[in-house]
């Protein structure tokens, strides 16, 4: 009896410790996943896409740990550049948004353009995705390079994790005129569990805890390393529009509502559309997104001469609109 009672013990902490090897190993593949999306390849080009000239450039991240691709769109005789930050899961073109259609834009508005593609979009030296770690210093190499271009006013066009990414670089920059912040993404243990959940229904506890322990060994880095709760209580000195749709199932708006209430800038804005989803307001509204926008970046000039002059700011305002209203 004793030997059967040894044998049954045996077996059940088999089996538990079996599932727990399971849970664990499924939790490890889900960070495996997120930290390497698959991205497309890019598949065209500014001058098949929309005619408008441009050049093949290699800059280095802005603490030199690689090198990125991108394309420099230049605008005749303009100081003034947007630099596009795309989002996870895409490469510089983000199909869906469309990219292409807005540089067209930016550039009629006679705005050079950057677009380049983030180590985890690379089709020559591929990276892990870091939600923002590295990516941010990235996208600072990209800044740096329309300074040497000559930009005078440089503006940060970014797109789900990608405006999460401006605002981690916002952090740290001073050469960032202003950001225009569409279906912000910032990774965090609510948005994290927030999209594992549905996919799969894992527990949040432990699971929150096992992946906070993964990520640094999967992919270098930790969720405590990204400065979320920095972000989210920082007041930039720079005007930014957040743009987001109520019904975006991946980064709930209460967040980007936040985010702007945080701001003092007399030029921030917030544009908060019922029933529209993640990264589709441009799609969805088209002519109320291109009109917001331009009204924005022709403020741009007016709050950097405010800040020269270093007058004090007002209170943002924020502004929500229902769809059947646009």
């Amino acid at each position: 009896m004793i030997r059967i009672k040894h044998v049954i013990v045996a077996l059940l902490l088999s089996v538990f410790f079996f599932f727990v090897f399971c849970f664990i190993s499924l939790h490890a593949y889900i960070t495996w996943v997120l930290s390497n999306p698959t991205v497309a390849p890019v598949f065209s080009n500014p001058m098949l896409a929309k005619g408008l000239k441009y050049e093949d450039v290699t800059f280095p991240a802005s603490d030199g740990g690689r090198n990125i691709q991108g394309w420099y769109i230049p605008a005749e005789k303009s100081t003034k550049t947007i630099v596009f930050s795309h989002g996870y899961g895409a490469n510089r073109e983000e199909s869906w948004v469309p990219m292409y259609d807005l540089a067209h834009f930016a550039h009629r508005l006679n705005f050079n353009v950057i677009m380049f593609d983030y180590g985890f979009a690379s089709q020559s030296n591929k990276d892990v995705a870091t939600g923002g770690k590295k990516e941010s210093r990235e996208l600072l190499g990209a800044i740096q390079l329309a300074k040497q271009r000559g930009a005078k006013e440089i503006v940060v066009w970014g797109f789900s994790m990608g405006a999460g990414t401006a605002l981690q670089a916002g952090l740290v920059t001073k050469d960032v005129d202003a950001m225009i912040l569409d279906s912000t993404f910032l990774l965090e243990p609510d948005t994290l569990y927030h999209n594992i959940r549905q996919n799969i229904n894992l527990p949040r506890h432990p699971s929150l805890e096992i992946m906070e322990l993964l990520f640094p060994v999967l992919n270098g880095t930790g969720l405590n390393q990204i400065p979320y709760a920095k972000v989210k209580a920082e007041d930039y000195p720079f005007p930014t529009l957040f743009i987001h749709g109520t019904q975006d199932e991946k980064a709930p708006y209460p967040i980007a509502e936040s985010l702007a209430a945080n701001q003092t800038n007399p030029y921030s804005d917030s544009w908060i559309v019922e029933d529209s989803h993640h990264e589709l307001l441009f799609r969805e509204h088209p002519r109320e997104y291109l009109r917001r926008v331009s009204a924005f970046l022709s403020n741009v000039p007016l709050a950097k001469a405010a800040k020269e002059k270093q007058q004090p700011t007002n209170a943002s305002h924020s502004t929500t609109f229902s769809a059947h209203t646009l």
